[in-house]
């Protein structure tokens, strides 16, 4: 049977989720249990996108628009870009690989850093490329290491921004010089699906300024976060015509369902929420800050919805306790979990239980 399948996949692992709250519920016997895991919006999505769900739900017999025209519409309208510039997606993931098919051959190479999104090691040793991995610098992407990283064998870049895990940030100045160095042919993915939790005033705010400017680039967002639509499925990528039109070759039929299309037409017009969104990210990122600091665990600073945290102890084992406990984080090696923010409660509650785990003093944690 092993003759049967792929040579590029035999080294391939299926991704794991973070664990669904109901196993945990029934693996330890919990009634309640805290998912801080994968990044998730913790208050749900607007109740436009909501609105907009209901009435999709009232015929499910009808294939979806395999062109999503209202949706491409619907970003062409807030982002000021033409319905040819955007192509939407099953969220990032799919179009990960949609990208992937799209540009990389067997034996071109691709360069992505050490520690960052996962998917894009697996979906390039898939298409047969070989992987170029570059060391973060201060858990930060090196970009220049990069730049010395390119060959003529160089087919794609992948640029998470802010990364995850790790949450830090590439300024808008750093990525202009370093984009100004990449020839034209190799191609640059920048991943913004964390853009709307920035703090800082130097981040690209208009990622649409580096997609006209540059003819090798294309812009990644998603919905699944800051809007809250991560069951529904739907990601968008920017880029020049050329470009989303190949892609567009590539995608499946019918790849945004039909409730995907409508709740994401809601959740466009909806600012107020996300800016709501916004407000508790920060409000929870600062307790959270103040309270792991108190308890002398280091992570560098973090401009998205999650925090990469040393706890000093195996991060595997750390993880299991801390299900047992109800509250299910993300290891990610070594002694480095990554924790999502939630609200103040599911912080609250996410500290007394690290506490208690790495054998700190307990105060009042949920007073």
């Amino acid at each position: 049977m092993s003759n049967f399948f792929r040579n590029e996949i035999k080294d391939l692992a299926p991704y794991k989720p973070g664990r669904p709250i109901e196993d945990v519920k029934r693996e330890y016997g919990l009634d309640k249990v805290v998912k801080l895991a994968s990044n998730e919006n913790p208050i749900g999505c607007s109740k436009k996108a909501k609105e907009a769900l209901r009435k999709a739900a009232k015929n499910l017999a009808i294939y979806p628009d395999g062109n999503a025209t209202l949706l491409k519409e619907a970003f062409a309208k807030k982002f000021n870009i033409s319905v040819d510039e955007v192509l939407p997606s099953s969220g990032a993931d799919e179009m990960i690989d949609t990208i992937a098919k799209t540009f990389i051959d067997k034996e071109d190479e691709v360069i992505m850093a050490d520690v960052t999104f996962p998917r894009y090691i697996a979906t390039t040793k898939m298409m047969g490329g070989i992987p170029k991995i570059v060391p973060l610098k201060d858990y930060t992407y090196d970009l220049d290491s990069m730049l010395k990283a390119i060959t003529k064998r160089t087919k794609l870049i992948w640029i998470c921004n802010p990364n995850n895990p790790t949450g830090t940030m590439i300024t808008e100045e750093e990525i202009v010089k370093f984009l100004d160095q990449v020839p034209e042919n190799v191609v640059v993915v920048y991943d913004e699906a964390y853009r709307e939790y920035v703090t800082r005033d130097d981040f690209t705010r208009d990622s649409v300024k580096l997609v006209r400017k540059y003819p090798n680039v294309l812009a990644m967002r998603t919905l699944s976060k800051a809007y809250g639509l991560a069951g529904i499925r739907v990601g968008y990528t920017i880029s020049n015509k050329e470009i989303i039109e190949n892609l567009n070759k590539v995608r499946g039929p019918f790849n945004v369902n039909s409730l995907g299309q409508a709740a994401a037409i809601g959740a466009l017009e909806d600012d107020d929420f996300v800016k709501e969104i916004y407000e508790l990210n920060l409000e929870g990122k600062k307790y959270l800050y103040d309270e792991l600091k108190k308890m002398d665990l280091s992570f560098p600073p973090t401009e998205t919805n999650h925090i990469y945290l040393d706890v000093k102890k195996d991060a595997q084992e750390v993880f299991i306790e801390m299900q047992k406990k109800g509250v299910i984080i993300r290891p990610m090696g070594g002694t480095f979990i990554r924790v999502s923010i939630g609200t103040m409660e599911e912080n609250k509650f996410f500290i007394k239980t690290l506490k208690e785990v790495l054998g700190k003093d307990v105060e009042e944690a949920l007073a």
